[in-house]
């Protein structure tokens, strides 16, 4: 399986921070915000990554992170010259994805909890195995600002409506998903909305009406953090704070996952210690030593 994390858009709710930088690599707390859609990809162990982004922002990307050989995985870099809708990254994608199943990840995601991985693996398997999407529901009080789960009196999915005026029910569907590899063709058939965007809703509306779409309802033990706004992105910080701090572990840290799942060995680890000036992140590295 092949991964994308969407990192482009204007940001224009976090401006003017987003000014001069992409929102996906402002911090969140002590690590780029991409760190974090990224090491969901390195934790499911999809190590070939499309990372898409304007065609300003692109260099910025590739300087963080470069072709990813120094954590093990190899990553692949496209411009999005216009934001078009998050369908358009199967369609700008498609070479890279190929003859694969892909997992979309929206670049200004965060996702935390015991027992995730699970539920990823099995997205994985019913995707390359069984030629099902998967994507996640989750409750919120404000559904009108996403893509929106419909059920109908059995509880039985019925319509993915994206940012409806009255919305049916409360579930979100998050920025994660999980496509078998027809998901290019489906994309290319897709109309642009009167936003002038490619719906990812429509793509999960397609596998839906052909009985191969998972939604995988999230319960309270899972967080999600969608940090596109300034009080959002505080609390993500302030979230991953007290989570770190309390149990001395790092969320996210993109070298220790490559470390832990054997992308690389313990002096690739040096070396990459050795690159970094002195910080707190730099001294955690080097207890993994």
């Amino acid at each position: 399986m092949k991964g994308i994390i969407l990192a482009g858009g204007l940001g224009s709710r976090l401006y003017p921070a987003t000014k001069v930088v992409s929102k996906q690599l402002l911090p969140v707390y002590d690590k780029p915000m991409i760190y974090y859609p990224l090491s969901l990809l390195m934790m499911s162990k999809i190590t070939d990554i499309l990372i898409i982004s304007t065609p300003q922002d692109i260099h910025l990307y590739q300087r963080l992170l470069d072709n990813g050989s120094s954590l093990g995985i190899k990553l692949t870099y496209i411009e999005q010259p216009k934001p078009e809708g998050l369908a358009q990254a199967f369609i700008l994608g498609k070479d890279f994805i190929g003859d694969d199943c892909v997992c979309l990840v929206l670049g200004d995601n965060i996702f935390y909890g015991q027992g995730f991985s699970f539920l990823i693996q099995a997205a994985i398997n019913r995707a390359t195995k069984e030629q099902m999407a998967t994507i996640f529901g989750y409750y919120v009080k404000d559904p009108q600002r996403y893509g929106v789960v419909s059920f109908n009196d059995k509880k039985e999915v019925i319509e993915i409506q994206e940012k409806p005026v009255n919305p049916k029910s409360k579930f979100a569907v998050i920025g994660l998903y999980f496509f078998p590899n027809k998901v290019i063709e489906i994309a290319k058939k897709i109309k642009p909305s009167n936003r002038g965007e490619l719906e990812i809703s429509e793509v999960n509306n397609y596998f839906l009406k052909e009985k191969s779409l998972k939604v995988e309802l999230m319960d309270k033990e899972f967080v999600w953090l969608d940090t596109g706004t300034q009080d959002s992105l505080l609390e993500a910080s302030n979230f991953i704070k007290t989570i770190e701090k309390r149990q001395g572990l790092k969320i996210a840290c993109i070298e220790e996952i490559a470390i832990k799942k054997g992308y690389i060995l313990k002096s690739d680890l040096k070396n990459i210690i050795n690159s970094m000036g002195a910080s707190n992140y730099s001294e955690y590295l080097k207890k993994l030593i």
